[in-house]
């Protein structure tokens, strides 16, 4: 009744154009770098200074010195590149990440995300997602369709504070591919046996 999180994620790999620069931001959206087929090529990039993250090292290949921005080792692709965060920052503000993929606690009709903090909840900051919404030419978020409480994260109008204003081109939950349109999401496509009720759209 609804796609798990690799189906999710090669649903993605699928809209994503071939030579493109692709950001991942923490937590689902990593696993996108450990199921990219080898006859795509595409390049990850990760603010703290990477361009060319490849998915998870085996364990004797781990190294403490090569980690995303969430923490997490990683292995790189042939051709990979290092910087500092200026730089980092730079191509990001510039233009020139092509996609960012993010998760999100809410996005609303108007193409509003709202991804980094739940008031009167410990938090670690913001980190580059007020950035990327902004400087990548398109953002698509991927997250659960409903929160631990059951409500819609789909919403009418984010009730949690922003990360960015009109950024969101796609939504992909378990249930299904949305894309807001200013009054409602068009549905693109579902998750086999999923009905439009049950996703309780605005």
């Amino acid at each position: 009744m609804s796609w798990s999180k690799d189906e999710m994620v090669d649903k993605i790999i699928s809209l994503i154009e071939d030579g493109s620069s692709v950001n991942l931001g923490i937590g689902m959206p990593t696993l996108i770098a450990e199921r990219i087929p080898s006859d795509k090529n595409l390049m990850i990039q990760s603010e703290n200074g990477v361009l060319g993250v490849e998915g998870r090292p085996k364990k004797d290949e781990v190294s403490p010195t090569l980690i995303n921005a969430g923490k997490e080792t990683i292995s790189i692709k042939k051709g990979a590149s290092f910087f500092n965060s200026a730089l980092s920052f730079g191509m990001i503000r510039g233009g020139h990440i092509d996609y960012s993929i993010l998760g999100g606690m809410e996005v609303d009709v108007e193409k509003n995300l709202a991804n980094w903090m739940v008031p009167g909840k410990k938090i670690t900051g913001m980190g580059g997602a007020m950035d990327l919404v902004n400087g990548s030419k398109k953002v698509i978020v991927m997250m659960t369709h409903f929160s631990k409480k059951a409500q819609p994260k789909l919403a009418k109008k984010c009730s949690l504070p922003l990360t960015g204003c009109n950024v969101v081109d796609l939504v992909i939950t378990d249930l299904g591919l949305f894309k807001p349109n200013g009054n409602s999401f068009d549905i693109i496509e579902l998750a086999p046996g999923v009905t439009e009720q049950q996703c309780k759209l605005p």
